[in-house]
């Protein structure tokens, strides 16, 4: 099975990407290089939505670890949602993404996000 990858337009410095198939050893360089362009721009988040995402090995997690250095370098982060069970399992043993990094559902994170923004227009960055 595949990867399939689904851009959403950026909005109020935040960019959803959409994970559908297998992140693996033979589909997590497509990954890398359509989130590449994403990375350099100054975003505060970039959300992976994991809904559709199958199946993830070691491969896959070294591509959310580099986005998340990488968009860390312009004090970004990478946010993880809707992942399914079989995924956070990984997730959750590997310790490669902080679990408040990880939301259960779009609302979830739209609220986290919601908050850090208020933060930033109080004047509070200290994220």
């Amino acid at each position: 099975m595949s990867l399939q990858i689904q851009i959403q337009p950026p909005t109020h410095g935040s960019q959803r990407v959409f994970l559908n198939g297998r992140l693996d050893t033979h589909t997590y360089e497509d990954l890398d290089e359509r989130l590449a362009p994403l990375l350099t721009r100054q975003l505060h988040s970039l959300v992976l939505d994991l809904a559709g995402l199958d199946y993830i090995s070691s491969a896959g997690i070294r591509s959310i670890f580099k986005a998340r250095k990488q968009l860390g370098l312009h004090g970004g982060k990478v946010l993880l949602v809707n992942p399914q069970a079989q995924i956070r399992k990984v997730l959750d043993i590997v310790q490669a993404v902080p679990m408040h990094e990880i939301f259960v559902s779009t609302a979830e994170a739209d609220a986290y996000l919601d908050a850090m923004q208020r933060k930033v227009l109080d004047g509070d960055e200290d994220l």
